[in-house]
């Protein structure tokens, strides 16, 4: 089922790529799969952004302008060299398109091996380079989910002006720590990270922070993020 629903996602992807195509909203999800998410985190984020694409209030979102739909790619990053595409480019016409999407989520499988630093900036300049090709989208939006400062390649704040310069906004779905054992002291943890992520990482006049409350939040979390995302622009529309 996996290989088929992937397979079936790259040919789509591909043939799309051959004819531009007006959308809305081009939407790159970008997934820290870094040393510091270990396994149990790891399916938690998965999962969770497919809970949150499955909500009924963001299918809905999500499945309210066909004649102009969004387009949405899934790529994982860690290290320098680590990121990897896990749904390509897919325009989500209807609602089977975009259960193709979770039920590809829900198979992967993680890589072993990955890198263990977190080289964010490289996340950004790759996801930037994927918007690239979007060019036909009214908006062109990256969203980066993290749980750590960058530790490797180029800092972010260095990046953020050639990819200001872009026209793409870059949002952020900071993630805090589950320390429970330590009592829960993740709101003065992720405050801190916030920040970090605010002054380094956000493009964009309209570009915001979300944030959850550890691996458990994460699925309502991104689900909070998604529509604030694509309700502004149907508003916007109006």
């Amino acid at each position: 089922m996996k290989t088929a629903l992937l397979v079936a996602l790259l040919a789509m992807g591909a043939a799309q790529a051959s004819v531009a195509q007006t959308c809305r909203q081009a939407l790159a999800l970008g997934l820290d799969v870094s040393g510091s998410v270990d396994a149990r985190e790891y399916r938690l984020q998965l999962s969770g952004l497919a809970t949150a694409l499955n909500s009924s209030a963001v299918r809905a979102a999500l499945l309210e302008q066909p004649e102009a739909p969004v387009e949405l790619l899934v790529f994982e990053w860690s290290g320098p060299q680590e990121q990897t595409t896990l749904v390509p480019w897919t325009r989500i016409t209807d609602a089977q398109t975009l259960t193709d999407v979770t039920e590809v989520l829900g198979n992967v499988q993680r890589r072993e091996g990955s890198a263990p630093g977190t080289a964010l900036g490289v996340a950004m300049m790759v996801g930037a380079k994927m918007l690239a090709q979007r060019g036909q989208c009214w908006r062109r939006t990256l969203d980066i989910s993290g749980d750590g400062k960058s530790n490797l390649g180029p800092r972010p704040r260095n990046i953020k002006p050639a990819l200001a310069s872009e026209g793409i906004t870059i949002n952020a779905l900071v993630i805090g720590a589950d320390n429970p054992a330590n009592g829960d002291i993740r709101q003065s943890e992720i405050a801190e990270l916030s920040a970090y992520f605010t002054a380094e990482v956000i493009v964009g006049p309209d570009a915001f922070v979300e944030v959850a409350l550890g691996f458990e939040d994460y699925a309502a979390a991104m689900e909070r993020k998604l529509l604030r995302e694509l309700d502004g622009l149907i508003v916007s529309m109006r």
